[in-house]
């Protein structure tokens, strides 16, 4: 197991969860099967991360561009993120983990947007860690949806063009209200960040690995912790400079993180 510097832990991790199709399909199982075994890797990680006393963590559960994915899998990722919601209840609560979520989330279906928001009222109030799901999420729709927020702001006199900064953009992202992310993990093989907390992650450490989701576990998320300690952090200056200096003062508003 790796050792983790439990003094230097990273402050928002985000995931990449990939993996869960071929994980099935080596297995000659349907890919439903896949993502419920990721299901149980989810529940592994979180846990982790919270014996680890990670503040915030983000996970990539479904993308915008995954409504093009055929019906019957999107049916049953929804009714798994429903069934979910039901099964962790008290498994959040235990831990005191705050449960959040970003993305279009009006696009989902309405008995999944319900109890996403009682689930997330229940564990307003809970303050060992923030778990967030990016559910119809998209980097680029984020930023998007953002820029109309801004201009309609600017257009109602709520806010100067000169006074758009990174500090205002910053608010009208709501993938930014835990901080930029530390550590940027993505399992499967790929090393992409594909359309994954673009603003946030400007100057996070990536951890690609080819584990495949589902078989991601506690250890694999001490492992890429442990890389993670292992990196000099500058965010564009010299080496030696005092990292929790540079992100209190940063450009980059990286006070913000918890």
């Amino acid at each position: 197991m790796a050792l983790v510097d439990v003094s230097r832990i990273p402050k928002h991790v985000a995931i990449i969860m990939d993996g869960n199709g071929r994980w099935a399909q080596a297995r000659s199982k349907p890919r439903t099967a896949g993502h419920e075994r990721g299901a149980d890797a989810v529940r592994a990680t979180m846990r982790a991360a919270r014996r680890l006393g990670i503040p915030a963590l983000t996970l990539y559960a479904f993308s915008e561009q995954n409504w093009d994915r055929p019906e019957a899998e999107i049916n049953a990722l929804v009714d798994l993120l429903c069934e979910c919601l039901v099964t962790e209840r008290n498994e959040l609560l235990d831990n005191e983990i705050r449960l959040s979520a970003i993305g279009r989330l009006h696009k989902l279906p309405k008995h999944a947007q319900s109890r996403l928001r009682a689930l997330s009222a229940e564990t307003e109030a809970c303050e060992g860690m923030t778990l967030t799901l990016a559910l119809s999420y998209g980097g680029r729709e984020e930023l998007i949806d953002a820029a109309r927020a801004l201009a309609s702001a600017a257009r109602d006199g709520e806010i100067e063009p000169d006074e758009i900064d990174e500090a205002a953009i910053d608010r009208f992202l709501p993938s930014m209200d835990l901080g930029p992310v530390d550590l940027l993990i993505r399992t499967g093989g790929e090393q992409r960040i594909s359309n994954f907390l673009l603003w946030g992650s400007a100057y996070a450490e990536l951890y690609f690995t080819d584990e495949l989701w589902p078989d991601f576990d506690a250890i694999s998320l001490y492992s890429a912790v442990r890389d993670y300690q292992g990196r000099e952090r500058r965010f564009g200056l010299v080496p030696g400079v005092d990292e929790d200096a540079t992100v209190r003062k940063g450009p980059h508003k990286l006070e913000r993180a918890i």
